[in-house]
C-alpha cells in the first residue's frame, strides 16, 4: 500500500526516469515486505528556480515521502532507509542527499478495493515486520 512521492530538482535523471522509480519499488518492497503488485510511486522533476534544496546537499539531493500504514519495527524502517541508499548509488546519488520522510497512518484511515477500509480487508501482507 505504500504511497511513494519522489522530487528532485532539475533532470538529470534524463530518461532514466522508469529506471529509478523502479529500483526503489524494489528496494522498498525488499524492506517492507509487501507485495510487488502494489506499486505506487510518483516522480516529480521540479525546475531548479522552484525547489530550494537544504544547505550543504548537491544537485542530485533526492527527498522521498511515504505514506504507509502504521506498525513497522524501528529495524524495518531503518532497513528501508539503507534500501533505499543503496539503490540510489547507481544514479550517482551521495547517501548524505537522501532524505526519507514516512508518514504513518491507521488502517482505518484508508479506503480503497471497492470503497472498503483498508482495516477491512486482507492486505497480503503482515504490518508488524
Amino acid at each position: 500500500m505504500p504511497d511513494i512521492l519522489v522530487e528532485v530538482r532539475g533532470n538529470w535523471l534524463a530518461g532514466q526516469q522508469a529506471g529509478f522509480l523502479d529500483v526503489l519499488h524494489e528496494a522498498f518492497v525488499g524492506a517492507l515486505k509487501y507485495p510487488p503488485g502494489d506499486k505506487l510511486l510518483r516522480l516529480i522533476e521540479h525546475a531548479p528556480a522552484s525547489y530550494a534544496i537544504p544547505h550543504g546537499m548537491g544537485e542530485k539531493f533526492t527527498r522521498i515521502e511515504i505514506v504507509l500504514f502504521e506498525g513497522r519495527s524501528l529495524d524495518a524502517k531503518r532497513a528501508l532507509y539503507q534500501a533505499a541508499v543503496q539503490a540510489l548509488r547507481p544514479f550517482g546519488v551521495p547517501a548524505g542527499d537522501v532524505k526519507i520522510v514516512l508518514i504513518e497512518i491507521s488502517t482505518a484511515n484508508v479506503g480503497f478495493r471497492g470503497g472498503k477500509a483498508a482495516c477491512d480487508v486482507d492486505l497480503g501482507y503482515a504490518l508488524g515486520i
